[in-house]
């Protein structure tokens, strides 16, 4: 059952050196503060997952907290290209980063195979492509019964799914609405989960078509945190930062400005820093 905490008390209990981790969220609800806790606690070994790593795994490959990225797609979107985790693939900077690229279908079903707790996503794809040729992981099997050949992918089962979301209940319950990605899939897959909320409320009111209710008992820990998902947008609360993404750029060209970002934004603040911004946005 989810059990409510701080943002420092959830990453501190729920995310190990070693673990693999997967931060969801489809240029919506993109979990930047918790990324950001993650930082301030140093941890490190950690595999991350993600179908679209951006500034925030940007942030933590040059923080040096990351051995291995496992994604469909990297960059900094509608900028360019991600200038910490090239760094660290090209130049071993930080450290050296292992990476398993894969197409975002197969991530996609990989996640649902793991919420499924299936030891592997088959499906149709990887017809004509390279990435078979340098990822080992990425299988092919035959169909018992039609005897057609499909693609196969290991599940996603991450030792922790992060996730922000809009709201939580009282109860521990949480919803989602909008662009959904991942998200529900990321937790269900997860051995633990992390979701900030930007808010806690009585009810969740009336519910949009699309909207997604996560129960109390899939969620570990939830941490109230306005404005946690910024730069990118949360539906109804605040719009997406196109102006930071674009400052984002310079800011990562280079080691020594990129670390004295770090320690001015995220090592010198804590949660409360989004907190405030949520107020100021909202």
């Amino acid at each position: 059952m989810a059990r409510f905490m701080t943002l420092r008390d959830a990453v501190a209990e729920c995310i190990r050196d070693g673990d693999r981790v997967a931060m969801e969220g489809f240029t919506h609800l993109i979990p930047h503060a918790a990324g950001h806790e993650v930082i301030r606690q140093g941890r490190k070994g950690l595999t991350l997952y993600r179908m679209t790593p951006d500034i925030i795994y940007d942030q933590l490959i040059g923080m040096g907290c990351a051995e291995k990225l496992v994604f469909s797609w990297g960059g900094n979107p509608g900028v360019g290209s991600l200038h910490r985790l090239r760094d660290a693939v090209e130049n071993g900077w930080p450290h050296k980063l292992a990476i398993e690229e894969h197409s975002h279908a197969a991530m996609a079903n990989a996640y649902e195979a793991g919420a499924s707790n299936l030891p592997f996503a088959m499906f149709r794809g990887y017809l004509g492509v390279d990435l078979p040729k340098v990822n080992p992981n990425i299988k092919r099997v035959t169909c018992p019964f039609t005897g057609e050949e499909l693609a196969a992918v290991p599940a996603i089962r991450p030792d922790v799914g992060v996730i922000h979301a809009l709201r939580a209940d009282r109860e521990g319950n949480v919803l989602l609405e909008g662009i959904t990605g991942v998200q529900k899939e990321t937790v269900l897959a997860s051995r633990r989960s992390i979701v900030t909320v930007e808010e806690l409320v009585d009810d969740f009111g009336p519910l949009n078509r699309n909207a997604v209710v996560l129960p109390s008992w899939t969620v570990t820990a939830i941490a109230v945190v306005p404005g946690g998902a910024h730069p990118s947008y949360a539906q109804g609360y605040y719009k997406r930062d196109n102006a930071f993404y674009i400052a984002w750029d310079k800011i990562s060209r280079d080691r020594d400005g990129f670390l004295a970002w770090i320690k001015d934004n995220v090592l010198a603040k804590g949660p409360d820093a989004f907190a405030a911004h949520g107020r100021k946005v909202a």
